[in-house]
Formats: structure tokens, sequence, C-alpha cells
């Protein structure tokens, strides 16, 4: 029985087996271009373009470095890339992922130990550390659930928890704007890191 193919061409040339994912296969470009026309909440937000997951990812460091003022670039860094795996395997919402079960938590543990091993951090993140980076991701969905997805605010505190940061901008940008945004950030946290 022949093998079925599980690679993927990116458009920087890497060809990145998804169910064995090589650290050296991967490239941020590849990364930020794919999250950047990725939309999040199945695409069902406000504005003219699709809020992505880029956008979204950019959100969630923002939140994460403004409740852990001193924590350092590299975990700054961990919260960006959070959803990079999303890049090859796209964005589903959780009730979606909880019913794939864990075959999907299983190719998205190897992609995201992969993403991480690339860019200096270890594959599996300490536990406070991904703890603090999933309280970011769920105000940044508690936020984004009423500012663009329809939410109302009542819905979105009994699903997601109630925000304990105001003033937070849902921006929604093009894709191509996203995607030098995400790269421009990754980069500052690379040159911060080597400081």
């Amino acid at each position: 029985m022949a093998t079925q193919r599980a690679w993927q061409r990116m458009l920087s040339g890497r060809r990145l087996d998804l169910l064995d994912p090589s650290p050296l296969d991967i490239e941020i470009e590849d990364i930020a271009h794919g999250l950047a026309f990725v939309a999040r909440w199945n695409g069902q937000t406000t504005g003219e373009h699709p809020y992505s997951v880029a956008e979204h990812s950019l959100l969630v460091e923002a939140i994460f470095a403004h409740r852990n003022r001193d924590i350092a670039p590299r975990w700054r860094l961990a919260a960006l890339l959070h959803d990079a795996p999303e890049y090859v395997l796209g964005d589903m919402i959780s009730p979606v992922k909880a019913a794939i079960g864990p075959q999907y938590r299983d190719l998205d543990a190897r992609l995201t130990a992969a993403v991480h091993l690339r860019f200096g951090l270890p594959a599996e993140l300490p536990r406070a550390i991904r703890a603090e980076i999933k309280r970011a991701d769920r105000i940044s969905a508690r936020v984004e659930a009423s500012a663009i997805a329809g939410f109302t605010r009542a819905e979105a505190d009994r699903l997601f928890g109630k925000a304990d940061i105001n003033e937070i901008d849902v921006k929604i940008r093009p894709p191509g704007e996203c995607r030098a945004a995400f790269l421009a950030r990754f980069r500052a946290l690379i040159d911060a890191i080597a400081a």
C-alpha cells in the first residue's frame, strides 16, 4: 500500500511534512503569509477584510505583554507564535477541534514543537507560560467576539470570561499589511532576544 503524501509545498520552496514536521522546513515568511490569509471566526466578522489569525496573534502578544510587563522577550515570541500551526492547518473553532479530538491535538502539538525549536524556544513551553498565553488568548477571543464577531457583551462574557483589560483596539487590515506587521513584530522580538 502506497503512503499518502503528507507534505505541503510552501511559497519559500520548503516542503513541510505535516505529520512529521522538521524545524528546518519552517520559515517565518511562510508562517506570516499563511496566518495573514487565514480567517478567524470562520470569516464571520465585520469589516472589509477577514480578521486574520496573524492579526489575532499580534493582539494576543500585546495582551500577554501588558499582563506580564517584565516577561522575557522569548516568551513574548512564544505568545506571537501561539497559533503558528494554523498557517498550514487553518483555524477551526474550538467545538470543531474538540469533535475531531486527539488526532487534531497531536498534529497541532507536533507542528508547535517544530515551530518552537526553529525559533529557539523549548519544544514544550513551561506550564506557567502556556497558562498566561492561554489567558491572553481568551481575553483576545472575548474582545474579538463582541467587537467584530457579532456576539453581545453578555454572550462573550459567558463564553470567554470577562476581559480585565480596557480599551483594546481590534484591527482589521488587508492581508499584506497584516503579514508585514506580523513579520516586523517577529523581527523586533528576535532582536530583543539577541540583545
